[in-house]
């Protein structure tokens, strides 16, 4: 058991709700009219609402927004217009890490790009609080699914990740095709896991190579699970593979699914 102290919540005000507007989200036939349709629809609502990563709701608490911890660690780490829009994504993240932090077993992500995901988890706990060796697993320099590609993601890559690392001793990057990469190193217990790959068939691969390893209470995180269009695949896929082992995977309006290992 790991004994991570988790970063406090500030004392939560009663008489103020914030918003979170960005004008990033994906899917859109005409940009123009349809930030102009939302903008009168913001004014409509109640406070509380979340615009942007294809999400808009309102009258919600937004506890990413009040987390100081977690706003800390995701402004030191945004790299992008897209970081920014998956505020509500990146803080499952950091409440999945929260659980799994107390648990016996290492982090895994699958699918690191340019490692925002594991640095503003680890930063959220504070770099040297946390306590966990967190293995990041990516091609880096290309992507192998037609369609996904990303910027930046050319030669060079991983040293650029590499040097965003420098200082964070307890992560272990490696570079190549999964499963295969799983070779070169790999953790015997796993507590918290997040699969970030755009494609089913790696994806289920990496859930038959990493499945057994996840300790009981382990937290898995699939970041394109309630995503349809060229993602409904992997959807597809993983419910066929975690009904077989008598799992539901829990389906959350910001396009993650996410399990708890028994």
């Amino acid at each position: 058991m790991h004994d991570s102290k988790l970063p406090p919540l500030p004392e939560l005000p009663m008489d103020r709700l914030l918003n979170f507007s960005t004008p990033v989200s994906w899917g859109i036939t005409d940009t123009q009219r349809f930030h102009h349709l939302m903008d009168e629809a913001k004014s409509l609502v109640s406070g509380g609402y979340y615009f942007g990563d294809n999400l808009f709701t309102w009258g919600r608490n937004n506890s990413a927004l009040e987390d100081t911890a977690f706003t800390q660690s995701l402004a030191a780490n945004v790299q992008n217009g897209s970081d920014e829009a998956i505020t509500w994504r990146r803080y499952l993240l950091a409440c999945s890490a929260a659980h799994a932090i107390h648990l016996e077993g290492d982090f895994v992500e699958c699918g690191v790009y340019l490692g925002t995901g594991m640095k503003t988890v680890i930063d959220y706990f504070g770099k040297e609080a946390f306590g966990k060796t967190f293995w990041g697993y990516d091609t880096f320099d290309y992507h192998p699914t037609q369609g996904h590609g990303f910027d930046g993601q050319q030669a060079g890559l991983f040293q650029k990740v590499q040097e965003r690392f420098a200082d964070y001793p307890q992560v272990r990057l490696i570079q190549g095709f999964l499963p295969d990469s799983f070779a070169q190193g790999c953790p015997e217990r796993i507590a918290y896991l997040h699969i970030d790959l755009n494609n089913a068939e790696g994806e289920i691969a990496s859930l038959e190579h990493l499945w057994d390893r996840i300790v009981p209470g382990g937290m898995v995180v699939l970041d394109d699970y309630e995503w349809s269009g060229i993602y409904r695949p992997q959807k597809r896929a993983e419910d066929l593979w975690f009904q077989q082992r008598g799992y539901r995977v829990f389906p959350l309006p910001t396009g993650q699914g996410f399990v708890i290992k028994r």
